[in-house]
């Protein structure tokens, strides 16, 4: 399986680029797209042909809760306990002494003093124009899957499936998706939308 949205696995990108891309398919989802791929390269394809590319990106913001002072604070306390701890404990590891307890509990409390402090300027700054927490994304709404040109003929057979589209043998799960007129009333490989190249043809 591929690396997904997000996770390590970054490369440059002229090392993401196709020489000669062609589109293939396109899904309304990435797990379509994976499972498409996937599919490809159980039946044999030269999967280091292809590219999956999210397109019409949107940004979605889910609102989590209700900002006040208190829990603005709060938080800013929170993670200031936690700053506080590691710094000493680092403090303890490396300075040496026999006051442990009493440099990290010192550090403890001052972290939760000085991000709490910071954190209520923070809200204040705001002026009651942002009174809630979220959390967000940027997400593609649409993922194309692209191939070399010289493997686009082979790609296509695949998700077709064997004789134009007569079905693909085996139980590998197969992606779903709309299909195109010419292909309605027929079984065959993973379903997709019709790409660019091929709307042009129709």
């Amino acid at each position: 399986m591929g690396t997904q949205p997000g996770m390590p696995g970054h490369l440059p990108m002229a090392k993401l680029q196709l020489t000669n891309p062609r589109s293939l398919a396109v899904y309304d989802s990435y797990e379509d797209a994976q499972r498409a791929v996937d599919y490809l390269s159980d039946h044999g394809f030269a999967v280091q042909n292809v590219m999956i590319v999210g397109t019409d990106l949107k940004q979605v913001e889910r609102v989590t809760g209700r900002m006040s002072w208190g829990k603005a604070v709060g938080s800013g306390a929170l993670s200031g306990m936690w700053v506080g701890l590691m710094v000493g404990l680092l403090m303890s590891m490396f300075g040496g002494g026999a006051d442990t307890m009493a440099r990290v509990t010192s550090s403890v409390v001052a972290g939760a003093f000085f991000l709490a402090v910071w954190a209520g300027i923070g809200y204040a700054v705001t002026q009651g124009k942002r009174d809630f927490t979220s959390v967000s994304q940027v997400v593609a709404t649409r993922y194309e899957i692209l191939v070399e040109q010289a493997t686009f003929a082979d790609a296509d057979r695949i998700l077709r499936g064997p004789t134009g589209g007569a079905g693909a043998a085996g139980t590998h799960e197969q992606p779903t998706g709309p299909r195109r007129d010419d292909e309605l009333g027929r079984s065959g490989g993973p379903e997709r939308t019709p790409t660019t190249d091929e709307t042009g043809r129709l």
